[in-house]
């Protein structure tokens, strides 16, 4: 990447009858945030002027048709279709579900190219985006179909940083997912995602059991005696600061997840009812683990708040910040590994003045 010049970060629209739109424009409607990022939109130039007029935004934008016309210091917008798309704010419609994926897979193929630097996802309704090219249950799954490595979902804030063992899995099949293999691999992903994006340099991971109370000894199920524990015990002897499980009712509550630098939840609900709880607003969702960065906003299309210019975007700036953050983290990270300080052991003939 040139160093001169800024970040390019690419947006997808999302679903177009939710929020997406609102909070991309009212994050780039301040003029600072162009001082230090490009961002590139990726939806239709008629459907954006649509937007504004809307909800009133006073800013200009560039429309694009190829990637190579970016301009920095401007909005750009990338016509990723050129017809009428007649928005009904609000409502779902498996219509607009097409639109937010044709959005999504043109900026993921711009993030695989370097065509952008980082990519930032507007919500999607998972229920509208079906169909037989686009069969996942969310963001994170297609993208580690896309791109390189092994995805983690983790959420971030300034305090607090959770990832999942498993995420889009129903309550039913959690069990029979989690895996020594599994936690295994999620521990691997998070502590070198806390090294390389986070400059965390011996990070100390919290694990939350799978069971109330951890299964009590079995009696509300042995997966945490007979996976959790055990798999635990293993990761430690590899030198890794994993520790637990621990009971999740009374984890958050009692503050410990202070004392480490990121939390793993065996589940959804279990790592992000906390999580919003003590972020919500200012938290960011970043796909850790793969070869490119995404982050996206910590909330969902919100159609009840759709189109009555209401809708607060901080939640979708800092997601903004958090890619460009982490994508720097990264530079840092390869520079220093590219050329590590050479340890040179001392002449023992040498005559030095510190030997005299």
């Amino acid at each position: 990447m040139n160093k001169q010049r800024k970040i390019v970060v690419g947006i997808s629209i999302g679903d177009l009858n939710g929020i997406g739109s609102e909070v991309i424009l009212k994050t780039f409607e301040d003029p600072r945030m162009l001082d230090f990022c490009t961002p590139v939109i990726f939806a239709s130039g008629k459907l954006v002027s649509t937007y504004k007029k809307l909800y009133s935004i006073n800013c200009n934008f560039n429309g694009i048709d190829s990637l190579k016309s970016i301009v920095h210091q401007k909005i750009n917008v990338f016509n990723v279709w050129k017809e009428n798309v007649k928005v009904d704010l609000g409502e779902e419609d498996p219509i607009m579900g097409e639109y937010a994926i044709k959005s999504l897979k043109a900026a993921v193929n711009a993030l695989k190219k370097d065509e952008i630097d980082v990519l930032v996802t507007a919500p999607i309704n998972k229920s509208n985006v079906q169909s037989d090219t686009f069969n996942f249950p969310g963001h994170t799954n297609f993208l580690a179909q896309e791109l390189e490595g092994d995805s983690l979902m983790l959420m971030v804030s300034n305090s607090l940083r959770v990832g999942l063992l498993t995420d889009h899995v129903a309550v039913k099949d959690i069990a029979s997912h989690i895996t020594p293999e599994l936690i295994e691999s999620k521990i691997q992903t998070i502590h070198d995602s806390l090294i390389k994006d986070f400059g965390v340099v011996k990070p100390k991971i919290a694990m939350l059991g799978i069971n109330p109370h951890n299964g009590d000894n079995g009696v509300i199920g042995d997966e945490d005696d007979t996976i959790m524990f055990p798999t635990i015990e293993k990761i430690q002897k590899t030198g890794k600061l994993v520790y637990g499980p621990y009971a999740a009712d009374s984890f958050f509550g009692s503050k410990n997840y202070k004392q480490f630098d990121a939390v793993i939840a065996s589940y959804h609900d279990q790592g992000l009812i906390p999580f919003k709880t003590l972020s919500f607003g200012n938290g960011v969702n970043y796909t850790a683990g793969l070869n490119k960065v995404r982050t996206s906003p910590d909330h969902g299309t919100a159609y009840d708040r759709a189109g009555k210019n209401v809708a607060n975007h901080e939640s979708f700036r800092e997601a903004v910040y958090k890619a460009i953050e982490i994508f720097k983290k990264r530079i840092e990270y390869n520079e220093i590994s590219k050329n590590p300080l050479k340890i040179t052991k001392p002449n023992p003939n040498s005559k030095r003045s510190w030997q005299n």
